[in-house]
């Protein structure tokens, strides 16, 4: 792998792996431990001995949802976002066995007004953002995995990985015109390669009268 900083662990002797991945380095004599460390990879720590020839595999680092919020054009790290965002991940959202994504945000989302459209059964919901933004229509803009669509009622709660809400208008620069009433970003599940394939059932079921 190109790129890789390996340096002499405590000291600020080091070099960097040609495209190759192969590196040179000389080691002072006191020192017996090489760091190595690349963007999106774990740092390793190996310790020499007495070798003169290393081969090292660098691991991915996986990121927790938690840690990372989604922007439009991006994530960042939550302690770096200066807008006025909300995060509902996936266990937040099946915990409440609802059979509607935007019910389950009912509960979740500081700043967000979900009201029933009327009281039949299965009406769709009327959402505000911190208040009215326009005139007419006033419904949030929805983006599910970097789609625009009208809404999110045909999403199924549990294969949703997690839902960031744009509140401010720090979502006009990505989104333009169409972010006046704020953001809805969905984010849905997909295949990890770390793991097994696994089926799960959920089954759930209600009444709802007048």
């Amino acid at each position: 792998m190109p790129g890789v900083t390996v340096t002499v662990k405590g000291s600020t002797t080091g070099t960097i792996t040609d495209m190759s991945g192969v590196f040179e380095l000389s080691i002072p004599v006191d020192s017996d431990v090489l760091v190595f460390s690349f963007i999106g990879m774990k740092s390793q720590e190996v310790v020499l001995g007495n070798q003169t020839r290393l081969e090292v595999t660098m691991e991915e680092e996986i990121m927790g949802l938690d840690e990372v919020v989604v922007v439009g054009y991006g994530t960042q790290k939550k302690k770096l976002i200066t807008g006025a965002t909300s995060q509902v991940n996936t266990e937040e959202l099946t915990r409440q066995n609802t059979v509607s994504a935007i019910d389950a945000l009912k509960s979740n989302t500081a700043g967000m007004q979900i009201v029933k459209t009327s009281g039949q059964p299965g009406s769709g919901y009327r959402i505000n953002i911190r208040g009215l933004g326009t005139t007419g229509d006033a419904s949030p803009l929805f983006i599910v995995d970097g789609i625009p669509v009208g809404d999110i009622d045909f999403l199924n709660p549990s294969d949703i990985e997690s839902i960031d809400v744009l509140k401010d208008a720090a979502s006009a620069a990505i989104y333009g015109s169409r972010s006046a009433n704020g953001v809805v970003l969905v984010t849905t599940k997909s295949g990890k390669f770390e793991s097994k394939p696994t089926i799960t059932y959920d089954g759930y079921y209600g009444v709802q009268n007048f």
